[in-house]
């Protein structure tokens, strides 16, 4: 059996699909949350939570930072803070933000230390 050049087009471009990021990977949100989702869902925050998990819950932040504690060497001096900053803006109130801070423990491996609301 001969297959035609749109038949192995046609093969190739679903064999590429297959193997996509877009397929079998869990949907990404689509808009972002608003605030009243946000305050809702930042009730599961949990101390020691890792990163993953908080972007499964919350999605992407708009703005990350990331702050050294120095020039430590030891093992078991931190590695710094990360900082995730979600903000929402409201017409008729004041900037609302939630900032979820991570520490580390090991090269890569981050966990929720900390988490605050701003702008009430």
């Amino acid at each position: 059996m001969r297959l035609s050049q749109s038949g192995i087009l046609l093969s190739l471009v679903l064999m590429c699909l297959s193997h996509s990021p877009l397929f079998g990977a869990e949907p990404a949100r689509v808009k972002p949350l608003s605030l009243v989702q946000a305050e809702r869902l930042s009730i599961d925050l949990k101390q020691g939570m890792a990163l993953e998990d908080v972007e499964k819950l919350l999605g992407k932040p708009r703005r990350t930072a990331l702050k050294s504690q120095g020039l430590g060497s030891s093992a078991e001096s931190p590695q710094g803070s990360l900082q995730w900053t979600y903000t929402w803006t409201n017409p008729s109130q004041s900037d609302r933000s939630l900032q979820v801070v991570f520490a580390s423990k090991s090269a890569g491996q981050w966990f929720v230390m900390s988490w605050d609301w701003g702008g009430y």
